[in-house]
């Protein structure tokens, strides 16, 4: 069986691409935080589907935390066949108002992540000759919004990085892509106000919010072997949104 790392998988998007992964027959290394119950919730739902899940706790903005985490999946299930890079965080402010730390904390939690993650687990597939790498950006990271810009640098740097990883890697048959979500309802997008979350539905296409799985169903193609002469490419999963 083929395993697979999704990083800040406990809940949210990351725990619905986990537990779509696994329907998929992947093994699953579910990567969290700080949340154990949650967690293992996680890893109970994808062992349902008959495949055998570890959760591995790890701050991932951590270069050696990451080191940890790949070898403990290394030694867990032998190869590591696709790394999801999912964790992230939001602390918005506008530009006059926002703090240094704020700043810091997200580019480093969402995008520094994704490189420790990738300089870790890129040598593994390089030997296997396969592989794939898929971040999970945001179409904030495309075209920006008030209030976010330490959240749209740190994805838009997602997708940088995941051409140029792309154009380095892909002549041993790995790919790499990104996706970017638009609105989807998770505990991070219940936060906002009854009033923004009416003008994000009538400024979508399809006039409703996404669900996580229909992240994790562009995850789960990007994944397989259906999707094994795409790389460098960045799927909106947003509804119209960005029509």
């Amino acid at each position: 069986m083929k395993c697979a790392i999704v990083t800040g998988a406990s809940r949210g998007i990351g725990k619905a691409i986990a537990i779509g992964l696994a329907k998929d027959g992947f093994q699953i290394v579910v990567n969290y935080l700080n949340n154990e119950r949650k967690a293992l919730e996680t890893v109970a739902e994808c062992e349902v589907y008959g495949v055998k899940a570890i959760a591995v706790q790890a701050n991932v903005s951590d270069y050696e935390a990451c080191r940890q985490l790949v070898s403990k999946a290394k030694e867990t299930f032998g190869s590591i066949d696709v790394l999801v890079n999912n964790a992230g965080i939001t602390k918005d402010n506008l530009l006059l108002r926002m703090k240094p730390e704020d700043f810091t904390n997200v580019i480093d939690a969402n995008l520094t992540s994704a490189f420790h993650m990738m300089s870790f687990v890129t040598p593994i597939m390089l030997k296997q000759r396969s592989g794939r790498i898929i971040n999970i950006s945001s179409v904030v990271g495309i075209y920006g919004n008030k209030g976010q810009m330490n959240y749209a640098a740190s994805k838009a740097g997602l997708i940088g990085m995941t051409k140029s990883a792309a154009k380095e890697i892909g002549v041993r048959g790995i790919t790499v892509n990104a996706v970017a979500p638009g609105f989807i309802q998770t505990e991070m997008t219940d936060v906002l106000g009854d009033t923004f979350k009416e003008t994000i539905i009538q400024n979508t296409a399809l006039k409703c919010l996404g669900e996580a799985e229909d992240i994790a169903n562009a995850v789960s193609f990007l994944a397989s072997e259906k999707a094994r002469y795409i790389t460098g490419q960045v799927i909106q999963v947003d509804g119209g949104l960005s029509l």
